[in-house]
């Protein structure tokens, strides 16, 4: 068996490009923030958007934090998806998927906030003007099968939460849908979602932070690991080889 070790992981955590991110969200502040609060794996989910992936990652080499591309998505249902990858070629791909779903509109940044892009050291490259708090015009089954095509996974975010979720939007997760595991919100109870959904304790869990200011991140699961990829977190949340998740309370 390959050697394992206790990785403490937040794998959903927005950048200045997610427009609802503040605007401390940079790549050497995220860096140095998880590595403060014992950090070893986040994973950048900006909404519908990859570009300051590369950015956070350049910034955390050498640090000993391991950063995995990602990206969180709004279906069709308004139900949201976070979609995790091993390589930038992967999420970009993905990223080609997205911008065609989503509506041609422009962002309003003094009303929604500005997206911007930016390098390694947090200055400002470019600001994305293409709107990205919209829905995708793809459903969740059409959502999560290309994830999984593309090699990644696809876990539902924040279900325990009333709107943006597939439980609050649904009600329920739709019979035969590929999802790697369900995603609890950092403070959310685990035993009254169950208990208001019970086929929740069927589904592999996971607790993240959706970190939108650096005060929000922290390591709210560990998981025994091999290596910080997504076929290990898939290893994790089945609970096989020896690899599992354990969530904060």
């Amino acid at each position: 068996m390959a050697a394992l070790r206790a990785v403490r992981l937040d794998l959903h955590v927005h950048t200045v490009l997610s427009p609802c991110a503040e605007i401390e969200m940079i790549p050497p502040l995220i860096v140095r923030r998880a590595r403060e609060v014992g950090l070893d794996l986040i994973a950048i989910t900006d909404h519908h958007a990859s570009e300051n992936i590369e950015a956070v990652q350049r910034a955390a080499a050498g640090s000993g934090l391991a950063v995995l591309p990602g990206m969180e998505v709004q279906t069709r249902e308004e139900a949201h998806i976070v979609c995790l990858f091993d390589t930038l070629e992967q999420v970009a791909r993905w990223q080609g998927v997205v911008y065609d779903s989503l509506p041609p509109v422009p962002n309003r940044p003094e009303v929604l906030g500005p997206q911007f892009v930016v390098d390694e050291t947090g200055e400002f490259v470019r600001e994305e003007e293409r709107l990205l708090l919209a829905s995708m015009g793809l459903p969740v089954e059409a959502v999560v099968e290309k994830v999984c095509e593309l090699g990644g996974l696809a876990i539902a975010a924040h279900v325990d939460r009333p709107s943006y979720s597939l439980l609050g939007n649904l009600g329920f997760v739709p019979e035969g849908l590929a999802l790697a595991g369900l995603e609890i919100s950092a403070h959310g109870d685990v035993a009254q979602l169950i208990a208001r959904f019970p086929g929740v304790a069927d589904w592999p869990l996971i607790r993240s932070s959706d970190a939108h200011c650096l005060a929000d991140m922290g390591a709210r699961m560990t998981a025994r690991l091999a290596a910080p990829t997504v076929a290990e977190l898939a290893l994790a949340l089945r609970r096989e080889q020896g690899r599992s998740v354990t969530l904060a309370s």
